[in-house]
């Protein structure tokens, strides 16, 4: 499969003049299609309720253009309950999945009427001490253990993973629960990430049916839904076939009626978080080559690093790179694309093959519409760049500027370095 940017080099020649590189620039027309495909995919499903992953992409001009296709958030930290209530979504929208949680997120949580996801045993307790009560609604994160595989291909390991209930905790969080006054429960599990392949979520689906029937059976819970939450991925390699969501619905609805609807639990409504799904292949980071390195390697030295898109850095993630206006010549010499951190690691790409390229060229990473600007970080004291929407009209609207270094010293209360760097201006 050929990955081919939504940018031209001309338009990011006219963008320039008005926001410097680097940015990151998101497509509407992709973001809007995809939402609609996966709410077709899951249509069959009355109560179907994507809750976008916001740790992906904290913007809020993107989480309203997710919300025109009925998207709900699952957020995992205190601001981002508060994006969301901001933004005027009713409970009913707010997923609250987090862990290590403190009390005054619980609090807030339940405050705004966002439904609790819980994710260990001792959280029950620690809940219903600090709100004083326990909702009618929670949610209970599982934990199988083990490896979680498709057919002979390890995806996870769950067992290692500190998220969740393990089986039995389940059965016994549910009672407990019941007893102390909670009417209706859900089920959610998280147990691989970023898979490609069309099996994942009927597989896992079938697993989540099949705990919700016993829980049913030996607890009397009433089960509302059940959250099959991410890991469907995006396929960041050009060799990669891309999910077809379709294919991942009709999969879950064969699951569904073949282990739900005879149990007689056919109006359970299923809920997704995704966030790499969502936003990733509609994002790109742009960024100029402003140097060129020649020694034991050829090095392309460009203006965004690590601070921008950590992926590379932290997991080692293949980006592809677009070199703007060379899409058709050959990809005929090998280079490190790098950043400007004091870290080895500061690199987009290693012993990549693209054109030759040249001082003031425009390179396209993509597939960081997700985990691309939310990673960022102000190591060496750089600043978090802008993000721009591409509109479908072909307009381009920013929709976070860039950070200032009056930003970075902003933080610094009592102390007099704020003052001497800003009193003349």
């Amino acid at each position: 499969m050929r990955k081919e940017a939504f940018v031209t080099k001309a338009q990011i020649e006219e963008i320039v003049r008005t926001y410097p590189t680097p940015f990151h620039i998101y497509d509407e027309k992709g973001i809007r299609a995809n939402a609609k495909a996966l709410r077709e995919a899951f249509a069959w499903n009355p109560g179907y309720k994507e809750f976008f992953a916001v740790k992906a992409t904290p913007n809020p001009f993107l989480i309203e253009i997710l919300r025109d296709y009925g998207c709900g958030t699952d957020c995992s930290s205190m601001t981002e309950l508060m994006l969301s209530h901001a933004m005027g979504l009713p409970g009913e929208d707010i997923m609250f999945s987090s862990n290590d949680t403190p009390a005054e997120e619980f609090a807030y949580a339940a405050e705004i009427g966002a439904t609790i996801n819980l994710d260990d045993m001792t959280h029950i307790d620690f809940l219903e001490k600090t709100l004083g009560y326990l909702p009618e609604t929670i949610s209970c994160r599982y934990n199988p253990g083990g490896c979680f595989s498709l057919g002979t291909d390890i995806m996870d390991h769950p067992g290692d993973a500190k998220y969740g209930f393990t089986t039995e905790q389940m059965f016994e969080g549910y009672r407990i629960l019941k007893d102390r006054g909670v009417k209706h429960f859900g089920i959610h599990a998280f147990l691989a990430s970023n898979t490609v392949s069309n099996e994942y979520y009927p597989v896992l689906a079938r697993q989540l049916f099949e705990l919700a029937v016993k829980l049913r059976e030996e607890t009397g819970a009433d089960i509302r839904f059940i959250n099959l939450s991410g890991g469907i991925g995006v396929p960041y390699r050009p060799d990669q076939t891309p999910n077809d969501i379709h294919l991942i619905g009709e999969g879950v609805r064969k699951v569904y009626e073949e282990v739900l609807v005879p149990a007689g639990m056919g109006d359970v409504a299923i809920y997704t978080e995704l966030g790499r799904f969502m936003m990733a292949p509609y994002g790109h980071l742009v960024t100029r080559v402003i140097h060129e390195k020649h020694i034991y390697k050829e090095y392309l030295g460009v203006d965004a690093c690590a601070v921008n898109l950590m992926r590379p850095a932290m997991y080692g993630a293949y980006h592809h790179i677009t070199v703007l206006g060379k899409e058709e010549q050959p990809c005929d010499h090998m280079y490190d694309v790098v950043g400007s951190l004091c870290e080895n690691n500061d690199k987009f790409a290693i012993d990549r093959m693209l054109p030759k390229v040249e001082i003031g060229d425009y390179l396209a990473i993509h597939d960081t519409g997700a985990h691309g600007f939310a990673m960022g970080y102000n190591y060496n004291g750089k600043l978090k760049s802008a993000e721009l929407l591409l509109k479908e009209d072909g307009r381009v609207q920013l929709i976070r500027r860039a950070e200032t270094e009056r930003d970075y010293f902003a933080t610094f209360d009592g102390f007099a370095i704020y003052d001497k760097l800003f009193d003349n201006e």
